[in-house]
């Protein structure tokens, strides 16, 4: 998957790479609005993270020239621009989402691959893995059929286990996935290893085959059973 990111930021830039590179996608950079119309006219992109204020142009105007070359990219806006105008206008002329500034990384992540998955999918966004169905659009979940009961911090875990199968997380990076700019809102940590304890009982008592396992000292990683 290859994604282009404009952004004039280099430090933010270069985070995001950084970020989506760890996550094995191929990922090109502009960092003003010619040598962004420039990669567009020359390359294809799965998805394009598109910043509003860029050095010689607008982000908007992107957008137009998409829509009016009938490319079919993915459009995530990442804006410090965060009026409800801004994002009605960029969602009218064809962005498929709009995260504004600061964001965590970890949720840019999550709505890149959502994004793909549901590009992917041909609008489908669950995700199934195992006897264990994810429906983010419904914020439900289901074990062989049968829905699972979860309170919201706990369908957030599983949807972010979920979006990152085998991957290791920490405590941080889960805290991060469930109150993102308000993590500071949690008393603790402890509070997440609560809310995982009791995600992983009740999917046990439910019979799912995908696992939440506890790696000592690290963290935890959503792992599918043989």
């Amino acid at each position: 998957m290859k994604i282009l990111v404009v952004e004039d930021e280099l430090s933010l830039q270069k985070m995001v790479k950084d970020s989506l590179e760890r996550e094995h996608f191929v990922v090109e950079c502009a960092s003003d609005f010619p040598s962004a119309m420039l990669k567009i006219n020359d390359y294809d992109y799965d998805c394009i993270l598109l910043d509003i204020m860029l050095p010689g142009g607008s982000g908007l105007s992107i957008l137009e020239e998409l829509k009016r070359m009938r490319k079919r990219e993915s459009v995530i806006i990442i804006s410090a621009k965060d009026s409800l105008e801004d994002k009605v206008l960029g969602l009218d002329l064809g962005a498929d989402d709009y995260l504004a500034k600061p964001f965590h990384l970890a949720e840019l992540n999550a709505r890149v691959k959502s994004l793909l998955r549901r590009k992917q999918a041909g609008g489908d966004t669950s995700i199934v893995l195992g006897n264990l169905a994810v429906y983010p659009d419904l914020r439900t979940a289901s074990i062989g059929g049968k829905e699972l009961q979860l309170n919201r911090k706990e369908f957030d875990l599983l949807y972010y286990f979920a979006s990152n199968p085998n991957r290791l997380m920490n405590k941080t990076s889960l805290a991060e996935s469930v109150w993102g700019d308000n993590i500071d809102q949690a008393d603790s940590l402890d509070f997440i290893y609560s809310q995982v304890k009791n995600l992983r009982k009740k999917m046990k008592q439910a019979g799912a085959t995908p696992e939440i396992k506890a790696v000592y000292g690290f963290g935890y990683k959503l792992v599918l059973e043989d």
